[in-house]
């Protein structure tokens, strides 16, 4: 029970105890008067000025009481809505960090998918590598030599252009990087080519090939004269890198032959890996 209510509680006391304290005297006064005696007045009032001043201390403490417990709710509610605002502050604070976690949680996540990808990468490139290490560890003999006609004998051209010659009779094909279906080689690993090639011409007729590198023509082999069988000859050492392709290329309006005597030829080796 609070003080309160304990106060509450004595002036409820009090004002119940003054009607019976009227009722005790006017019996009192009833019996005093049968007896033939006078009432006692002077202590019925000093007993309702008693009470009269105990009911007004009683109002006085509630009073205060009431003032002290306004300002201990008021303290109360001042206290509960700093906590409010501090625990709010904190739920705040808590969300901005929790943000910034998943902030750097998602750069992490970006700079490790970059990082792999980087990996992966360099791993890639590091196997292409190794694979060409290992492929110029192994292919360090490459040679070949091959003439026009496989067999019989006969004219090649005149063509309207450039036309690759493909050269059928292969003696040699070391490494097998002369293809004799198309007439190209294709280096098997980075290096120094030489190649070599001749054509015979016949008659007044001109005579004339190129060494091509891919789409880049390297030497020109011409020849010409009104009789007889002009021929014509060129060597060329070049820088390969793997892949690149080499051939031999007839001049526009030229015209070669070949017989079983294997004039018209095309050769080339690698001379050393880089």
């Amino acid at each position: 029970m609070t003080v309160i209510q304990q106060v509450s509680v004595d002036r409820m006391k009090i004002i119940m105890f003054l009607p019976l304290l009227l009722l005790v005297c006017s019996f009192s006064a009833d019996e005093t008067e049968t007896a033939g005696q006078q009432p006692c007045p002077q202590d019925i009032h000093a007993v309702l000025r008693e009470l009269t001043a105990s009911l007004a201390v009683q109002n006085e403490r509630i009073t205060v009481l009431q003032r002290e417990n306004q300002v201990l709710s008021n303290q109360g509610a001042i206290e509960q809505q700093t906590e409010i605002d501090q625990l709010k502050l904190q739920s705040k604070e808590l969300e901005a960090k929790l943000e910034s976690q998943k902030t750097e949680m998602n750069q992490l996540k970006q700079l490790s998918e970059e990082q792999a990808g980087k990996l992966k990468t360099e791993l890639q490139n590091q196997r292409t590598e190794a694979n060409q290490m290992k492929q110029q560890q192994h292919v360090t003999q490459v040679a070949f030599s091959a003439s026009l006609l496989e067999q019989g004998y006969g004219d090649t051209g005149p063509f309207n252009g450039r036309t690759t010659l493909i050269f059928k009779h292969v003696v040699t094909n070391i490494g097998n990087a002369y293809n004799p279906y198309t007439g190209i080689f294709t280096a098997p690993v980075r290096g120094a080519y030489h190649f070599d090639w001749k054509v015979l011409g016949r008659d007044s007729t001109h005579t004339g090939a190129y060494l091509f590198r891919n789409e880049e023509k390297i030497f020109f082999a011409y020849e010409t004269q009104s009789t007889g069988w002009p021929s014509a000859s060129n060597g060329a050492s070049v820088l390969l890198e793997v892949g690149d392709q080499v051939s031999v290329r007839l001049w526009a309006g030229s015209r070669i032959y070949d017989n079983t005597e294997h004039h018209t030829t095309f050769s080339g080796h690698l001379i050393f890996t880089m």
